[in-house]
């Protein structure tokens, strides 16, 4: 690709130019036959921004407030695993850049870095994410690292009771390094006949009988408030609420688990109507734009997580790829808020957007 990339999408073309084949596919590879992988992208196509004109605009006021925690936009980087199968510096690379551009940062259980190596390397605002492993010993000692080293939040994935079928890691016999976290407790280094490692680590390691009663066992072992990553139904938000989390992900996992599960912007609203402003919503899944941003929080999301985007830029040129990515979207999400009428984030409303679902009721 000639000259500099001008959007998050052509850093995934530098990603491919920098990867091993096996890497490049493990991060941009879905479940099954993609078609969630690419419906997570398409949806957000299928949505119209209806503008407001002769707003003054001068001065545009991105930050918000999440979980207490004041940040210059409606952006946090999502949990991803093994970053440093991307760069050498890994998640500590990924932290600075999230603290240079003043964003909260994802740190995920299968992180390459230490829980310690990302704390001490810079000031950003960290939340640290966590699967529970059949030895609950090691999940409990996991969250009590995090805490002490003044993570704000604990995000629980609670849609992986076993790993999706992702088709090209079987292919290319992924490999599942030794996770630092991990050094002295288990080992992650899993063998597979039957295709990718890290299939077998999540086999071998995560428990499949993890139900909502759990999420009192979570909160007895922290202070921290706790999101649960992985909701996509009303029925499921409504149990978030009456177990007592302080937040709420909608997300499929970026397409990697479920195959033909919905497009994250497609249930969105079901969900923020479903929890009525009791707790936030943060919406995962397919963020490229900053028009994405923008549709999210009109429908009624707080903040957006971004995943491979930030994987990209990790790749293509370590901590400065990933302070280009985040600025790109700070800048395409501050242009859609000017030129639809917005100041700041508490200006974008229902009224901004009109969906699929909306647009045919109008027909009507």
């Amino acid at each position: 690709m000639a000259g500099e990339p001008v959007n998050v999408n052509e850093f995934q073309e530098l990603a491919r130019q920098s990867l091993p084949k096996m890497y490049y596919d493990y991060y941009t590879g879905g479940a099954e036959d993609q078609h969630t992988l690419k419906e997570n992208v398409k949806s957000f196509r299928r949505i119209i921004i209806q503008p407001r004109v002769l707003v003054d605009v001068s001065k545009i006021d991105m930050s918000t407030t999440i979980l207490g925690h004041k940040t210059s936009a409606p952006i946090m980087i999502a949990p991803t695993a093994m970053h440093k199968l991307a760069h050498h510096e890994g998640e500590v690379a990924t932290a600075r850049g999230a603290a240079a551009c003043d964003v909260i940062m994802g740190l995920s259980y299968m992180s390459t870095c230490t829980v310690e190596e990302v704390a001490s390397s810079c000031n950003a605002v960290r939340f640290f994410q966590i699967y529970v492993y059949k030895r609950r010993d090691i999940t409990a000692l996991m969250v009590h690292r995090a805490e002490k080293n003044g993570f704000g939040a604990i995000i629980l994935t609670a849609d992986t009771p076993r790993l999706g079928r992702r088709e090209a890691d079987i292919k290319n016999k992924m490999i599942a390094p030794q996770l630092k976290n991990f050094e002295g407790l288990i080992s992650t280094e899993y063998v597979s006949d039957k295709g990718s490692n890290i299939e077998a680590l999540a086999a071998g390691t995560f428990d499949a009988s993890l139900c909502w009663k759990d999420i009192e066992w979570l909160k007895s072992i922290t202070k921290l408030p706790i999101l649960i990553k992985g909701v996509l139904t009303s029925e499921d938000a409504i149990k978030a609420i009456e177990v007592g989390v302080a937040g709420i992900i909608v997300s499929n996992h970026g397409a990697r688990q479920l195959d033909y599960a919905p497009a994250t912007i497609s249930v969105l609203e079901e969900v923020v109507h479903a929890v009525q402003g009791k707790v936030p919503v943060f919406f995962d899944g397919g963020v490229r734009r900053g028009t994405d941003i923008f549709k999210a929080l009109a429908l009624g999301a707080k903040a957006v997580l971004i995943g491979r985007a930030v994987i990209y830029g990790l790749a293509a040129k370590g901590e400065l790829g990933v302070k280009q990515v985040i600025q790109m979207l700070k800048d395409e999400f501050e242009l859609t808020m000017a030129l639809s009428g917005c100041c700041s984030v508490d200006d974008i409303t229902r009224s901004h957007v009109k969906t699929e679902k909306g647009r045919f009721i109008c027909r009507m």
